[in-house]
């Protein structure tokens, strides 16, 4: 189900979106543009994920990080979200079955605060929320990150090639 602005409501003197479909232990899929963040519901508007270590302001935390390090933060669902899609995503569900709602909280709580390593391809936020739900680290994105990074590559040995080819066509002219 896609989340999205939903009428305020407030509680505890803080305003934040009503949550109707999520349940603690959901994990949550937000449309940055260009990757997908992800974090784990924990309940009463909050989630839990990975984030780089960061001095900017909150609308641009939970970034890709380029450190090697993140810290687990716990933080109002609206504030992760800000203004991107966002939807409940528990894609692993069939054949991976989740781990007890009850042991995805506590462990994802008792990590708030705590510094981990971060990889874009082995230790990203989308394998730490993977890994509270189903008990193993995984990520769809890599996938498209390295085929990105290939194709990339690709690209520059190409364009290397077409210049070599190029400056020899014209020192052979010159000769």
């Amino acid at each position: 189900a896609w989340g999205g602005k939903c009428p305020p409501t407030q509680t505890g003197g803080r305003e934040r979106w009503s949550m109707v479909e999520l349940k603690p232990g959901d994990l949550i899929e937000i449309f940055r543009s260009c990757y997908q963040h992800w974090a784990i519901y924990v309940g009463d508007g909050k989630v839990v994920h990975l984030a780089p270590p960061c001095k900017c302001p909150p609308s641009l935390k939970g970034e890709v990080s380029l450190s090697d390090r993140a810290f687990v933060k716990k933080d109002w669902l609206e504030d992760v979200v800000r203004k991107d899609r966002y939807r409940v995503n528990n894609k692993h569900d069939e054949t991976h079955p989740p781990l007890p709602v009850s042991k995805i909280v506590r462990w994802a709580e008792e990590l708030v605060g705590r510094e981990m390593p971060y990889n874009l391809t082995s230790h990203n936020c989308e394998h730490f929320v993977m890994e509270l739900r189903y008990g193993v680290a995984m990520s769809d994105q890599v996938g498209v990150t390295e085929a990105i990074a290939m194709g990339t590559v690709g690209v520059m040995g190409m364009a290397a090639a077409v210049i070599r080819s190029m400056a020899q066509r014209r020192k052979h002219r010159k000769e």
